[in-house]
């Protein structure tokens, strides 16, 4: 369990980071006052925010829909602590060789987030420059991943391109983006 002065402390990065996107995501009607509390009433979802930051994504709030809190990762470059991963377990088994550090999908369900959608990553790229160095695995549409494919994304050249690469392959600088609803 993690002390109160712990949480004390995520909590104001936290606030710190919606004071940044307050104006970039339009969040001008939401109280922070307000995320706190829902925050501190689902600690499970607090702690899968920690998770987040642990390993390098700096979730931030980035929408209120439905009367839910939408935080996502958004660290300039996909998160450091989730690379080197193949999409998920089946292109996983069929690594002989040099084996990946998991997969993508089993690797956001033991974080309780979900991998971001190609409109989700559109649309946190129409707010900032992401993965200008890196690229991040996105969830893949049924169609593509029974191919054998799996989709990512990145931005080069003031552009958001999605590519597509074997679901087993794996790279030092592809990760993946997560998103938590509150």
């Amino acid at each position: 369990m993690v002390s109160g002065a712990v949480e004390e402390k995520f909590v104001d990065v936290l606030r710190q980071r919606f004071e940044w996107a307050r104006v970039r995501f339009q969040l001008g009607d939401v109280v922070w006052e307000r995320v706190v509390d829902v925050l501190f009433r689902e600690r499970e979802k607090l702690m899968v925010l920690r998770r987040m930051e642990e390993t390098g994504g700096e979730p931030c709030l980035v929408a209120y829909v439905d009367d839910e809190y939408v935080f996502m990762d958004c660290s300039a470059e996909s998160p450091k602590g989730r690379r080197s991963l193949c999409y998920d377990s089946d292109a996983e088994k069929l690594r002989k060789d040099v084996k990946p550090r998991g997969n993508v999908l089993d690797t956001a369900k033991s974080m309780g987030v979900e991998v971001l959608t190609e409109e989700q990553y559109r649309w946190l790229q129409s707010f900032a420059d992401f993965d200008l160095r890196t690229s991040s695995w996105l969830k893949t549409p049924e169609k593509i991943r029974k191919l054998g494919g799996a989709i990512y994304g990145e931005k080069r050249y003031g552009t958001v391109f999605i590519g597509a690469n074997s679901a087993q392959s794996f790279y030092s600088s592809r990760g993946f983006r997560g998103v938590l609803k509150i």
